[in-house]
């Protein structure tokens, strides 16, 4: 049974009041942080939708820039992943992840995905506090939400008053597809990558992350160099360098 915390959450994001859907649902857990992203293109990456507080942000960027985390694993398996306590993770597990996350101040991680069967539309991602551990509660609580904001993603829920609700936006005016996705400039980098190196846009990619792992940037700024021709990968003898012109 969910908490009586929750269920005022639930209730109020289907009426459209929640105010910052993050906050809410992140003071309703007791956790540190949530956030939600939405999956999205045709190698169905992870776009964030609303989060709270920025750390949540960061990680999610982390896993993004990585391509590895307990994120990534939800999606691929469509099973939560549930890890309260990083320092009991094996090392090899994820091995680029988890001191970048315990430098950043993550102690635990849990992701649920969102999705029926083979079906995948996001990710709710959950960081637990200073205690290391996910109650019971917590757990039922965030598989509810999950079930959710799944149902309202399956069934197209974007605006209540679609439904004769008059004004009431509903649960739908915190779903809303982002029309200028944060994600798209590495999608245009790693095709630029890809003629450059005339290789697959996996390796594209991959290319492009380690680099940004190497250079301890985020993913997303080095794509803007690369799209901004600012970054060149011609080789593997001299490896991404600036070019001199704006020419590409």
């Amino acid at each position: 049974m969910i908490s009586d915390g929750m269920a005022d959450v639930l209730r109020s994001l289907r009426l459209g009041g929640a105010g910052d859907p993050a906050q809410a649902c992140a003071r309703a857990l007791r956790a540190e942080g949530v956030s939600l992203s939405l999956l999205v293109g045709a190698d169905r990456t992870a776009e964030p939708l609303w989060w709270h507080p920025e750390l949540s942000a960061r990680f999610e960027e982390l896993q993004f820039t990585l391509g590895e985390g307990p994120g990534p694993d939800a999606v691929r398996t469509g099973s939560p992943v549930v890890e309260p306590d990083l320092d009991r993770v094996r090392p090899e597990r994820w091995p680029a992840l988890l001191p970048a996350a315990r430098e950043m101040g993550v102690h635990g991680v849990c992701c649920f995905p969102l999705g029926i069967g083979a079906i995948r539309v996001g990710v709710l991602t959950v960081l637990c506090n200073g205690d290391r551990r996910m109650s019971e509660q917590q757990y039922a609580d965030t598989t509810a939400l999950a079930a959710v904001l799944t149902g309202a993603f399956l069934n197209g829920d974007r605006r209540g008053s679609r439904r004769g609700e008059g004004n009431v936006s509903g649960l739908g005016v915190y779903l809303e597809r982002p029309s200028g996705l944060h994600r798209a400039v590495v999608h245009q980098a790693t095709g630029m990558i890809s003629v450059q190196l005339g290789v697959a846009m996996e390796e594209a990619l991959l290319r492009l992350r380690a680099y940004a792992y190497g250079s301890e940037r985020p993913l997303g700024e080095v794509a803007a160099d690369v799209v901004a021709r600012r970054l060149r990968f011609d080789d593997d003898v001299s490896g991404p360098y600036s070019p001199d012109s704006g020419k590409g």
